[in-house]
């Protein structure tokens, strides 16, 4: 390797070098052991003293490899930006995991703040304590066994990058607990209020103030038919999805009935009546990584309506696109019409005030109010209550485990299907009612309180339902 500059000297071919950085009179040393490069400061600002002190850094290097101990050691700010940069290469090249976008979270917003300046190998027991103490104090609150278990996996991503440059060994690999506060889970709708939050929609989209405010309601009421009706992970799993990701199926069943008619020609013949059972295979990319989605009739109908809105597209029986020329595949489904508001912005706020109006955002039976994963809790229960959901397939629909089904839903009794999850029974029973609750009508300039239990509007719409729980 030749000589490069004035302050860069090969002392070991290919082996061991010496340089000096920029504005700065002290050497530094880079040397090979076990055929990776480490660097390390020498000390020195005269440069036969800065070799000397090259060849004992690297024998000492050479001998703590053998010794099995760390070659090396950094700060752990330094390994954290290392396992960063690595996740964000795996990111681009398009190889990374959902999860990576979690662990950088967690590393940037916690893990660099609080253990930063500690050198990687003396992560111990202190270091972790103190993590959980101030992690605590940032939060505000106790941190879930969920969020432990994300902290703990970004953590040990670090620890790998860390082994990967013999900074640490495996033995010095810290063991790493989760004992935060059990998750809680979040309120579900019931049948009548997943009714009066559809059937709100027109009115309240009408009253927006501006043509932008009108625009966001209408994909604030797009987004929350597809929770309803495919059980999604609100999130990117819905915001993210483009029309490409879109396809759209037909199965057509033909049921007859007892009724008889005379054709033209005198003939007798039996009523056939046809159902299409449109449904929607939507490739989402969330948690759990891609997987398909189903979604059915009330989404074959939220996606024509948004594709008429943006593109002007007539409806089709089995295929909103067909035969029309427009570029939609690189679109996300969900977006204003011109595409300069991002939707994602003011949706929580804006679910907030259209609940509250409505008297739908506190949940008198946890106390808590509805958030959009309300509504995943809402399809789950509803697929497991009318439509005889096998526990299995809804694993598959919802992405997720048996034993988060079960955790959530043991006190519902699965059964087999035979529609699974076209979810006819839930479909017919939301859409058999297109009236609006006297409880859950627009409440105007309501104030921030929403009516609890114990006023005789909620006893009396809560014992009305409770036979849909």
């Amino acid at each position: 390797m030749p000589q490069k500059s004035e302050t860069t000297h090969e002392v070991i071919e290919r082996e061991l070098i010496v340089y000096r950085r920029e504005r700065s009179d002290v050497w530094q040393c880079r040397f090979k052991v076990a055929d990776i490069w480490q660097r390390a400061s020498t000390k020195e600002r005269d440069l036969q003293k800065a070799i000397r002190k090259s060849h004992e850094l690297r024998m000492e290097a050479e001998i703590r490899r053998r010794s099995n101990l760390p070659v090396v050691t950094r700060r752990f700010r330094d390994v954290a930006r290392l396992a960063l940069k690595r996740m964000a290469n795996e990111i681009e090249a398009g190889a990374g995991k959902p999860s990576y976008s979690d662990y950088i979270s967690a590393i940037t917003g916690y893990l660099i703040p609080i253990l930063g300046n500690y050198s990687i190998t003396n992560i111990d027991h202190k270091a972790l304590d103190e993590l959980e103490t101030k992690r605590t104090k940032i939060m505000g609150k106790v941190p879930t066994r969920s969020t432990l278990l994300n902290h703990n996996a970004a953590l040990n991503k670090v620890f790998d990058e860390a082994i990967k440059h013999n900074f640490m060994s495996e033995a010095h690999r810290p063991k790493l607990e989760a004992k935060g506060k059990k998750s809680e889970r979040h309120p579900d709708f019931t049948l009548k209020e997943i009714q009066a939050v559809l059937n709100n929609f027109d009115a309240w989209i009408i009253k927006g103030k501006t043509p932008q405010s009108v625009e966001r309601r209408e994909v604030l009421r797009d987004y929350v038919e597809l929770l309803i009706d495919t059980g999604a992970r609100p999130g990117k799993e819905l915001m993210n999805l483009k029309w490409k990701q879109v396809h759209f199926d037909m199965s057509p069943k033909l049921t007859a009935t007892s009724e008889r008619i005379v054709d033209d020609s005198g003939e007798e013949e039996e009523i056939v009546l046809t159902d299409l059972q449109r449904t929607l295979r939507l490739i989402v990319t969330g948690k759990t990584g891609p997987r398909e989605l189903i979604g059915r009739a009330p989404s074959v109908r939220t996606l024509i309506r948004i594709a008429k809105r943006h593109y002007g597209v007539e409806n089709p029986i089995s295929d909103p696109f067909r035969g029309v020329a427009i570029p939609t595949n690189e679109d996300y489904v969900l977006r204003t019409k011109t595409g300069k508001i991002d939707p994602r912005q003011s949706f929580q706020k804006m679910l907030e005030d259209y609940l509250r109006e409505h008297n739908l955002l506190y949940d008198p039976r946890t106390e808590k109010n509805h958030v959009f994963y309300s509504f995943r809790h809402a399809y789950a229960t509803l697929a497991l209550t009318f439509d005889k959901t096998p526990i299995h397939t809804l694993t598959k629909q919802m992405g997720t485990s048996v034993t988060m089904i079960e955790r959530h839903y043991s006190h519902l009794k699965v059964t087999e299907a035979i529609d699974q999850l076209r979810g006819n029974e839930t479909r017919r029973r939301i859409s058999e009612s297109k009236t609006v609750d006297e409880l859950y009508r627009s409440q105007g300039n309501s104030p921030k309180k929403p009516i609890k239990a114990g006023t005789a509007a909620t006893q009396q719409s809560r014992s009305s339902s409770s036979n849909d729980r």
